[in-house]
């Protein structure tokens, strides 16, 4: 059994107004310790997003469905994917109540 919820897939990337469509592998924990369910990840190499971002540390919008989050890219590493990291909300699906986790092991 893993502490960690994810989503792995498709998600739309808003960078100062402009979308961009990118492939996501995001997970995320709950910490106790402060309260906030933490989130993160890697988007795969893409050169739109790679131009909208110019290689720097950004604030983005991320959308998953009907999932909506606010998180930062950090600079590339050297495959050209971005580290994409958030706290509080994710933008993916979170089991809530114990059946849903039972549900989502099982």
């Amino acid at each position: 059994m893993s502490d960690e919820d994810g989503y792995t897939g498709t998600a739309t990337l808003v960078v100062d107004g402009e979308q961009v469509s990118a492939e996501v592998d995001l997970r995320g924990y709950f910490q106790p310790i402060d309260g906030y369910y933490h989130w993160y990840g890697r988007v795969a190499a893409n050169p739109k997003l790679a131009e909208a971002i110019g290689g720097r540390k950004k604030a983005c919008e991320v959308r998953v469905g009907e999932h909506t989050a606010e998180g930062e890219l950090s600079d590339p590493d050297p495959w050209g994917r971005y580290r994409l990291t958030g706290t509080s909300t994710p933008p993916f699906a979170v089991p809530k109540t114990l059946a849903e986790v039972e549900e989502a092991t099982a």
